[in-house]
C-alpha cells in the first residue's frame, strides 16, 4: 500500500503528473522541509549564544528531520485547529531533548512561507528543456490557417529558470540587539540554502513572490498551447505526427484512426494553467499542471514524425502562387510593365484556382505562365524562380543562432541531467 503522505493529493496526481513533481508538493516534503528550518533556526541560535539549546536537541532534531508521525499530528492538530503547532508538537514527541525550543523566536509563517521558497527551487530544476530538428526543411506556413508564405520546420524552445529567490527573516530574539538578528537572519538563510533574505517583509513574504513564479509557467502554457495546436493542424495535413505506440488504438470505432491526443492533452491543461496566475493559492496545481504539460510536450517532440514528402507535394501545390510576385519582379527586369503583368498574373491565377478547387485537379499556373506568349521573356527562368529554398530567408540561420545564443546557455545549468536522460 502506496503511502499517501509521500504524494500531492490531486486528481492530476493520480493519472498524470510525474513522481518527482508530486513528491516536491507531498505533505512528506513540506512537513520535512518545516523540521529542516526548525534544526536551522536552533543552529544558527546556539552558534549566537542563545541559551538552552543542546548537541543532543540538535542531533536528535537532525535523526528525525523525516519521522513524522502522522497519527499524532493530525490528532494534534484536531486538538489545537492549527498545522504548525501540531508539527512542534509531533516533531517534539521524535526529539524530546528539543521540545522546548523548536521554533523558538519564529512564527508560522518562518516555516510555511520559507518552505514555499525552498520547494520552488526544486520544482524549476525538474523542468527541463529540448530543442527541435529540422533546420533547413523548407514548408508552408500559414496565416489564419492559409498558406501564407514559406518557412522551415526548424523549432527550438528553452525554459527559464530563477535563481533570485529569497528567504524570508524573522521576528528578534537577542533582546532589541539588531546586529544579532541581522546576523541570524543571515546565518539562518546560508543554512537554508539561499544566497540572501528579503530586507523588508512582514511575518509572510510578499504574494509579488507568488506572482513572480507563477507567471513564467503561465507564459510556458501559452507556448506549450500555440506548439501543440500547429501539431494536431499539420497532423491533419498529415505533414507531421506525434508519436504513436505500436499497441494504441486511435479510435473505439474507426481503427484507422490516429488522434493527436497527447497534443489534445497538453492544449487543454495548458488552458488550465494559464488561467491559474489569477489565484497564488493554486501554486501547487499550477506546478503540477505545467509538469505534466511539459513532460507531455517532452514526449511528442522526443517522438514527432515529420513526412518531408507530403510538405514538398503541399509546397508544389501552393508554391506557385507564392511564386508569383517573384514573375513579376522578373518581368519587371526585362522591361515588362509592372502593372500589366500583375493583370496577367491575376487572371491565370483564378483560372488555375478553379482547376484545383471545382475540378479537384493540380495547380498548373506554371504550366499557364509558360504557355503564355506574353511570358515568355522569363520562360527559361521559372524553375529557379521556383526553388523553394529561394523563399526561406534567414530562417535556418535564425533557428541556428537562437540554439547557440538562447537555448545552449539555458540548457547548461542542466547538462548533467539532459546528458542522463539520453539514451546509451
Amino acid at each position: 500500500m502506496s503511502d499517501p503522505n509521500a504524494k500531492y493529493q490531486s486528481p492530476l496526481t493520480s493519472r498524470y503528473a510525474s513522481p518527482e513533481m508530486a513528491a516536491n508538493f507531498s505533505n512528506n516534503k513540506r512537513f520535512g522541509t518545516w523540521r529542516r528550518l526548525w534544526y536551522n533556526l536552533a543552529v544558527a541560535e546556539k552558534q549566537l549564544g542563545l541559551p538552552g539549546i543542546t548537541d543532543e536537541a540538535l542531533e536528535q532534531m537532525k535523526a528525525n528531520f523525516d519521522n513524522i508521525d502522522y497519527d499524532i499530528a493530525n490528532a494534534e492538530e484536531k486538538r489545537r485547529r492549527h498545522d504548525v503547532m501540531a508539527h512542534v508538537h509531533t516533531y517534539g514527541v521524535a526529539a524530546p531533548a528539543a521540545a522546548g525550543i523548536i521554533h523558538l523566536g519564529a512564527t508560522s509563517c518562518f516555516v510555511t512561507d520559507n518552505a514555499d521558497l525552498i520547494i520552488f527551487p526544486c520544482v524549476i530544476e525538474d523542468l527541463s528543456a529540448f530543442a527541435a530538428k529540422y533546420r533547413d526543411l523548407p514548408t508552408l506556413g500559414f496565416t489564419h490557417f492559409q498558406p501564407a508564405q514559406l518557412t522551415t520546420g526548424g523549432q527550438a524552445r528553452n525554459a527559464r529558470a530563477r535563481n533570485d529567490l529569497g528567504f524570508r527573516g524573522f521576528l528578534a530574539l537577542f533582546n532589541g540587539d539588531h546586529d544579532k538578528v541581522e546576523e541570524l537572519d543571515a546565518l539562518v538563510t546560508k543554512l537554508s540554502g539561499f544566497e540572501h533574505c528579503y530586507p523588508v517583509c512582514g511575518q509572510t513574504y510578499s504574494r509579488k513572490i507568488d506572482i513572480d513564479f507563477l507567471s513564467p509557467l503561465a507564459s510556458f502554457g501559452a507556448t506549450a498551447h500555440r506548439i501543440a495546436t500547429d501539431i494536431r493542424l499539420l497532423a491533419n495535413l498529415k505533414e507531421i505526427e506525434e508519436p504513436f505506440e505500436k499497441d494504441q488504438i486511435g479510435s473505439s470505432a474507426m481503427a484507422y484512426k490516429r488522434n493527436p491526443m497527447r497534443s489534445e492533452r497538453i492544449c487543454s491543461l495548458s488552458r488550465h494553467l494559464m488561467v491559474l496566475i489569477g489565484d497564488a493559492l493554486q501554486t501547487a496545481s499550477a506546478c503540477l499542471t505545467a509538469d505534466i504539460v511539459l513532460t507531455t510536450l517532452q514526449n511528442v517532440v522526443e517522438g514527432l514524425v515529420v513526412y518531408p514528402q507530403v510538405i514538398k507535394k503541399r509546397i508544389r501545390g501552393e508554391l506557385p502562387f507564392m511564386a508569383t510576385e517573384n514573375f513579376i519582379m522578373a518581368m519587371v527586369k526585362k522591361g515588362g510593365d509592372r502593372q500589366e503583368c500583375h493583370e496577367q498574373i491575376r487572371v491565370l491565377s483564378h483560372q488555375a484556382a478553379a482547376v484545383v478547387k471545382q475540378e479537384g485537379g493540380d495547380n498548373d499556373l506554371i504550366e499557364r505562365v509558360k504557355n503564355t506568349d506574353y511570358f515568355a521573356p522569363i520562360k527559361d527562368e521559372l524553375d529557379d524562380l521556383l526553388d523553394p529554398s529561394t523563399f526561406i530567408g534567414r530562417a535556418p540561420q535564425q533557428v541556428d543562432k537562437f540554439i547557440k545564443d538562447f537555448v545552449t546557455p539555458a540548457l547548461a545549468p542542466y547538462a548533467d541531467v539532459l546528458a542522463a536522460k539520453k539514451p546509451a
